[in-house]
């Protein structure tokens, strides 16, 4: 359940260091958060997301990548940005370069000629560098101030492709409005956030969420810790939801968990109902945006909201807080 404007502008963002490692697993309790929060990312490589119809024959198309692949260096240049690209293929004038690319986790390699065109040498590709949006805050480690957040991971909307991460921060936010969802057409809050006031670095982008660490507490609406319940500890029957559907508020909302799955995706392991007359009025049910609403149970934090069903938004997918924390690290 994905929430993020694509932005072509090249973000420039803190570039954090990935052997720094997230302790949450090793709590006994987490606060939870289910407040928005304004998040934007860089990817490490550009993301292949189309190819131009006006370059024939197409020079990438011809090289053999495809959409989803990750350009990492063209003719030794090191890709993070679609301005980089852009250079590797104006200072090859027209002679034939290398790309290293990444397709399904493996590293490959390929041979294009940028064709000459009105505007210079082009490619014929379209590439995503950056990625920005709205998700929802599930909760601080009060251990070290690390967080997790959103439930999945951060993927290209066009190819599906989880983004790499070169870096990210997080920004203070508040909805503004929510599309009610209704069958067939799953609705989604709309927010705003203040980029030039960062609280929390992205360390990790994954599956099962994005991870990292809180800069600013201050700027959390903090809730009291809830110990961290096991797999097994979660069971069908009554639960409830924090999330942030209005304004800058945080409340708490009744849902049902219907079924638990233990095995398949790694962030469908609850089928879950909103139940609560209040949401299912403002909202219609789980929404985009609010992935990353914590789940509470008997006393205990089960997990996080990650997904709706289009044909029933009152319904949606929920993640095992566990799942969560072995993904953090």
């Amino acid at each position: 359940m994905k929430n993020f404007k694509i932005s072509s502008k090249i973000f420039v963002a803190l570039i954090l260091s990935l052997a720094l490692t997230l302790s949450a697993a090793a709590a006994d309790s987490l606060i939870p958060l289910g407040h928005t929060t304004g998040i934007s990312i860089s990817s490490d490589g550009a993301v292949v997301i189309g190819f131009s119809e006006d370059v024939a024959p197409n020079p990438a198309k011809a090289a053999g990548l495809l959409e989803g692949d990750i350009i990492k260096s063209a003719n030794g240049r090191k890709i993070l940005s679609n301005s980089d690209l852009i250079s590797a293929v104006t200072e090859s004038g027209g002679e034939s370069i290398t790309i290293e690319y990444i397709r399904n986790g493996k590293t490959h390699t390929a041979k294009a000629a940028p064709k000459k065109s009105e505007d210079g040498f082009v490619l014929g590709v379209w590439v995503r560098d950056s990625v920005a949006g709205i998700g929802t805050l599930t909760y601080l480690n009060p251990e070290d101030n690390s967080y997790g957040a959103l439930g999945h991971g951060i993927s290209d909307s066009k190819t599906n492709t989880l983004i790499p991460l070169r870096g990210g921060e997080l920004f203070p936010s508040t909805v503004q409005s929510v599309k009610r969802g209704k069958s067939g057409e799953p609705g989604e809050l709309r927010g705003n956030f203040d980029a030039s006031k960062t609280f929390a670095s992205i360390i990790k982008n994954t599956d099962e969420g994005i991870f990292g660490k809180v800069t600013d507490a201050s700027v959390l609406k903090k809730n009291k810790p809830y110990p961290i319940a096991k797999r097994g500890e979660v069971r069908r029957g009554e639960a409830t939801i924090l999330s942030n559907v209005e304004g800058d508020e945080v409340k708490e909302y009744k849902i049902e968990i219907m079924n638990i799955y233990h095995g398949g995706e790694a962030t469908k392991n609850m089928l879950i109902r909103a139940t609560d007359p209040e949401l299912l009025e403002k909202t219609g049910g789980i929404v985009c945006g609010m992935s990353g609403s914590p789940i509470l149970q008997d006393g205990k934090i089960v997990g996080a909201v990650t997904h709706v069903l289009v044909n029933d938004p009152t319904k949606g997918y929920g993640i095992f807080i566990e799942n969560m924390l072995d993904a953090a690290g």
